[in-house]
């Protein structure tokens, strides 16, 4: 699997200032207004602003426990909430709810299938031309983000660019053998046959740095 880290999906960062939180987490005046219109309750006032500033800043909706306890004190001091209040739920489908209203104000489309697509079409293409997974989710974060699409989990592009990456490579590597000749194939082969003096293959040596050029390192190159 992919490390997170190596990519620039969307996460909370473990550390973040003062200005960051202020920045990214402090709803505005207009946001705080919406959020009060479409709530009862508290808990669910929080809830509803934390989904706001979340998907604000990641591009998806975060798990209730992935979100640090340093956003939520914060959005509740912006909301004069009272301390203890948490973003609490009675049912799923007021969680659903929040979600569909958020993407709305957000203007942002929740077709998985079709982020799914984008995805898979963005990553078919570099893998022509990348071979590292973390570039290949890079390329299929910003097709995405163009597209104004919710962002998949990590895990669903991180398996989906292995398993792209994959197919693309033996469609290479079949393509390459079906231009080859016997007699290439054999040579390629006997790259592998471990002989000589020094009991190295043939890869072992080609894979040896080049010396500072010199027509005697040619000579011996040519062997």
């Amino acid at each position: 699997m992919t490390s997170i880290e190596r990519t620039a999906y969307p996460r909370f960062k473990r550390l973040m200032s003062a200005r960051e939180m202020h920045v990214f987490f402090t709803p505005k005046p207009e946001e705080a207004a919406w959020v009060r219109e479409r709530t009862r309750s508290d808990a669910h006032l929080l809830a509803l602003a934390l989904a706001l500033k979340c998907y604000q800043k990641l591009g998806y909706f975060p798990k209730a426990d992935e979100v640090p306890e340093t956003v939520v004190e914060h959005v509740r001091g912006a909301l004069e909430l009272a301390e203890g209040t948490g973003p609490h739920y009675e049912s799923v489908n007021t969680a659903k709810l929040h979600r569909k209203l958020v993407r709305e104000r957000q203007g942002i489309s929740y077709d998985q299938e079709r982020a799914r697509q984008i995805a898979e079409e963005a990553i078919r293409r570099a893998a022509l031309v990348k071979n590292n997974p973390p570039d290949l989710i890079n390329v299929a974060l910003e097709e995405l983000v163009r597209a104004t699409c919710e962002l998949p989990a990590f895990r669903t592009l991180d398996e989906m660019a292995a398993r792209i990456r994959r197919e693309v490579n033996e469609d290479i590597f079949a393509t390459i053998r079906s231009r080859m000749t016997l007699q290439d194939q054999a040579r390629l082969q006997g790259l592998l046959d471990v002989g000589g003096l020094e009991g190295k293959s043939g890869l072992n040596r080609l894979k040896k740095p080049a010396k500072r050029p010199s027509w005697s390192h040619l000579k011996e190159q040519r062997k």
